[in-house]
């Protein structure tokens, strides 16, 4: 692994991967999204030899099963704000970089993968139109992004606790992260929009699944609450309602959806033109 340090660009977000906090984030995330992200990853072929580019590579999961993929005669490129999960990941050049100010390396990649970012940036479509053109012929740009279809209840120890759910996931998202800039149409809008750059071959697919107070998926979604407890504060909710929901997401009566994730794959047409 060789690493470059650069100075960090402006963007900001909402979870700090550096806290204590961000760091379960971070340790929780790959067993819930991982699978789903390599089925859509898989899809594209990548193989021995291929040239990559993780952004947003968070706790290099990712990087580690394309670098597996690739082999020693291709190249892992992951790039993130925050670079300290990445150290020691045989055949992953690591940079610390915001993608918001361009690619730190421009390609071309036979395969780009962004999962979780382009929906936290109020400049997705001039970063998705850098990532097309960073692109070899015939390489594939992979997004995994969450839908407004968002994590809800169906079944709470009282009716006022499935209220409270429902109403901290719309605090959060629309509110709290409208405000940041996140969109959760983006997840169905991408399509469309590696279509009109040119991209080929575009497919996107739906996952979800149920969730129950105390596994994997609930901790994961009081991680994120726990993180913004601040501006949830500030938007009306109270100390008391922060702490239920938080007993809530232990609690095994608690029954639920967790988030839809939506991965979305385009293909750059050969120099030839255009694949079938």
């Amino acid at each position: 692994m060789s690493a470059h340090a650069e100075p960090e660009g402006s963007t900001s977000y909402l979870f700090d991967t550096g806290s204590d906090l961000g760091d379960q984030q971070m340790r929780v995330m790959p067993v819930l999204l991982d699978p789903l992200t390599l089925d859509v990853l898989d899809a594209t072929g990548v193989g021995p030899g291929a040239r990559c580019l993780e952004l947003g590579a968070g706790g290099g999961s990712i990087a580690r099963a394309l670098a597996e993929r690739a082999g020693p005669s291709g190249r892992v490129v992951a790039v993130d704000l925050a670079t300290d999960y990445l150290e020691d990941i045989p055949g992953v050049e690591v940079y610390r970089h915001d993608i918001t100010q361009g690619l730190p390396d421009p390609g071309p990649f036979d395969l780009i993968h962004a999962r979780l970012v382009l929906l936290h940036l109020p400049q997705r479509l001039e970063v998705l139109r850098t990532l097309v053109d960073a692109l070899a012929p015939g390489g594939w740009l992979v997004l995994g992004e969450y839908s407004g279809r968002l994590p809800y209840a169906s079944a709470a120890p009282t009716e006022d606790e499935l209220a409270l759910f429902d109403r901290v996931m719309d605090i959060g998202h629309h509110v709290i992260g409208a405000g940041a800039g996140q969109s959760l149409r983006w997840a169905h809008e991408a399509p469309e929009h590696l279509l009109n750059a040119g991209l080929t071959n575009v497919h996107s697919r739906e996952y979800s699944f149920t969730t129950v107070g105390g596994d994997t998926a609930c901790r994961y979604i009081d991680l994120l609450v726990r993180q913004i407890a601040p501006p949830l504060l500030s938007a009306g909710l109270s100390e008391g309602q922060l702490t239920r929901f938080h007993e809530l997401m232990l609690d095994p009566r608690f029954r639920g959806w967790f988030y839809q994730f939506v991965g979305t794959r385009g293909q750059k047409p050969s120099s030839g033109g255009a694949s079938g």
